[in-house]
């Protein structure tokens, strides 16, 4: 082969791949554009313009007053586009950029008008699309921002970028915080209510078109949602803040003089099992408590001898006992164990008087003595009474109730039942405990406790809920009768007479004292104890029931010194601000003349304080209030023409009264108005000006 031919050969094959490559690119591009075209034009879509999810207020949670125990307001977050609208003028921006950093300076305080100035010239001269101008606005302050220059350019003129987040606080703050709990992004599940409910407070999340920018930043295309924000539904809860508040101060008070490691009280309605208070602290600091830990639902322990509830009424229904059957103290002597009286003996005594003053060998030997032979027959009573179930609670984090049976592997059948009598080898929340007592107090009627009444949307009920019924009865009224008689005694009579007793009104329960475990040492480490009281009250018609436990005191351990007098405090304070608990039946008292303090006023209103007071209103014609010796109370109706009378009223009834009817109104003094310039009835023009004197 020639040279010549040999280089057109390299060339034709060299002009051949050139041409088979020219051809494999542009079918390629033909693919690409073509065939491929709308998913690449996604794909560039998605790397630039995007849709993100914007999140919902979330609900509110009230308590069973209407009070506010968490709600969400908005918080905002500022921006500035360097160049958009009316400032993509220079001339615009320079005129007004000083007085909008003089502005700025004043308002936060953070920077120097200067160091403001210098900041938003630089973001100019690198022509920032998305500036950052600060974080945590309130609603308020960003109505203010909004007027300050180049802001008040207008929606689109101004280049102010408003993006909207929501923060959740507390109106109360620590007031029920562990109960009412939170949700935030590094907790999967929610705590308390806020987690239990979070399908329904967290609401539905809107949508907003971002764009991405230079440097990776994603900035909302306007300032409309394309799918707006659905807000969450409100929890009306059952707590009461006042009870909550008395509940709290009273624990933290008791914990802090007994230096103990942590503490709970829960507080509930007896018939609705509705809780109206639910304290925990934990010790963080020498005189320093919080609520860190839910003790309430999720503490777990021995309950010592607030259990001795349920073997008594074990030894009743089965009648193995009666009240008056006498029985031996002090001391119980079991193989491996004595078990001991921590006030020693008090001789032979009755059943009553031995639970009254909580004997731990009477109560052992009496449950051995009784069950020894057939030990299931003592545990089956538990087990039919669900003690070893849990109260299926609203609120997450609700610890597995430990009752053992004779077919554990733990099960030792000559200390376990003796032990368990007055309560050790068991582990119960301190809820647990009270649901079962507050059974006693609801004539045995065996309720769940529900922290939650309703879930409102728009003010509207969308979901109601009322305690589960655990056991219709748990005992005969018979035995039921006994009980109350000796939870009635442990007061008035025995461990809680110079603690918890109150001559106002009467009040049931159980003193409690348990050696508890120390960590992994168990019982051989150091000495721990838990004091407790578990009760009702008023113990003739129970409304309230309630247990305070208080986790390793120093010093005096004791349940009816720890606990009882946080009880009593509690229960004092709760009886006294029921209306429906503490009110004595009204006195009639013939030719009475003496009237009762009250400033003239809206008859609705004063009709109602004269109801709650147990007085009959009746309406007369007549301008006084006045008493009628046979019907009660008798209330203004204020004349319908003219001026209006308002001698006797309050400052602010007087105004509301003279301004509705539409007149001006000059006033003299303070306290009651004593007389007005112009007369009740008189026809004088609207607008005139009546002086209103007061004393």
């Amino acid at each position: 082969m020639s040279i010549r031919t040999n280089i057109l050969l390299r060339v034709y094959l060299a002009f051949g791949l050139i041409v088979l490559f020219a051809v494999a690119v542009m079918v390629q591009l033909c693919r690409v554009q073509f065939v491929q075209g709308k998913k690449w034009a996604a794909m560039q879509d998605s790397l630039s313009i995007r849709y993100v999810n914007v999140e919902a207020a979330r609900g509110n949670i009230f308590a069973q007053d209407g009070s506010m125990l968490a709600t969400s307001v908005p918080e905002y977050e500022l921006h500035m586009d360097m160049v958009d609208g009316a400032i993509a003028d220079d001339k615009v921006f320079y005129e007004k950029v000083d007085s909008l950093a003089m502005k700025l300076s004043a308002f936060f305080g953070d920077k120097s008008a200067r160091d403001y100035s210098r900041y938003l010239r630089d973001g100019r001269r690198d022509s920032s699309r998305y500036l950052l101008i600060k974080r945590k606005v309130s609603f308020q302050d960003l109505k203010q921002i909004k007027k300050f220059p180049i802001f008040n350019l207008g929606k689109y003129g101004g280049g102010l970028i408003v993006l909207q987040k929501n923060k959740r606080i507390l109106p109360y703050r620590s007031l029920a915080a562990r109960t009412i709990g939170y949700k935030n992004e590094n907790v999967k599940n929610g705590v308390g209510l806020e987690g239990a409910y979070a399908s329904f407070i967290n609401g539905e999340s809107g949508k907003r078109l971002m764009q991405r920018i230079a440097g990776g930043v994603w900035k909302p295309v306007n300032e409309d949602f394309e799918i707006a924000p659905k807000e969450g539904a409100d929890i009306m809860s059952t707590l009461d803040v006042n009870f909550q508040d008395v509940a709290q101060s009273a624990l933290l008070k008791q914990l802090i003089k007994s230096d103990a490691d942590h503490g709970a009280v829960i507080l509930m309605e007896v018939q609705t099992g509705e809780v109206r208070a639910v304290a925990n602290f934990t010790k963080v600091a020498p005189g320093e408590y919080q609520e860190k830990f839910n003790y309430a639902i999720a503490g777990n322990q021995d309950p010592g001898s607030t259990f001795k509830l349920a073997s008594y009424m074990a030894l009743l229904e089965d009648k193995k006992v009666d009240t008056s059957t006498m029985v031996n103290t002090g001391f119980y002597k079991i193989p491996g164990h004595m078990i001991k009286d921590s006030h020693g003996s008090i001789g032979v005594v009755t059943v009553k008087k031995a639970f009254e003053l909580s004997s731990n060998a009477a109560v052992a030997f009496l449950v051995n003595n009784a069950y020894h032979e057939n030990q299931s027959q003592f545990t089956d009573h538990l087990y039919d009474w669900h003690l070893n179930e849990k109260l299926k609670l609203e609120i997450p984090g609700e610890a597995q109730p430990v009752i053992k049976n004779p077919e554990n592997k733990s099960w030792n059948k000559n200390m376990t039942l003796p032990q368990m009598a007055y309560g050790y080898e068991m582990q119960l929340t301190p809820l647990k405990m009270l649901s079962f007592y507050n059974a006693v107090a609801n004539n045995g009627k065996y309720i769940a406790p529900i922290f939650v009444k309703e879930i409102r949307r728009l003010g509207n009920p969308i979901e109601q809920f009322q305690a589960r019924v655990i056991k219709d009865k748990i005992c005969s009224d018979v035995t039921l009768g006994k009980i109350k008689k000796m939870l009635e005694g442990v007061v008035t009579e025995g461990s809680g007479k110079h603690f918890v007793y109150n001559p106002l009104y009467n009040i049931a329960g159980k003193t409690g004292t348990a050696q508890v475990a120390d960590a992994n040492k168990g019982y051989r480490g150091k000495r721990q104890y838990q004091a407790s009281f578990v009760g009702y009250f008023p113990a003739e018609k129970p409304k309230y029931s309630m247990i305070v436990v208080i986790n390793d005191p120093k010093g005096d351990y004791y349940g009816a010194s720890v606990s009882g007098p946080v009880f009593r405090e509690i229960a004092d304070r709760v009886y006294s601000s029921d209306m429906d608990l503490n009110q004595a039946s009204p006195i009639r008292v013939a030719n009475n003349t003496q009237v009762p303090q009250a400033k003239s006023g809206q008859q609705k209103a004063l009709q109602e304080v004269y109801t709650k007071l147990k007085l009959k209103p009746q309406t007369v014609k007549n301008n006084q209030a006045a008493i009628d010796t046979n019907e009660g109370i008798s209330a203004e109706t204020p004349a319908k023409k003219g001026v209006p009378s308002t001698v006797g009223m309050g400052l602010r009834d007087a105004l509301f009264i003279m301004g509705n009817a539409g007149y001006k109104t000059a006033v003299v003094g303070s306290g009651t108005v004593v007389r007005q310039s112009v007369g009740p009835g008189s026809i004088i023009p609207k607008g005139s000006k009546i002086v209103l004197e007061l004393e």
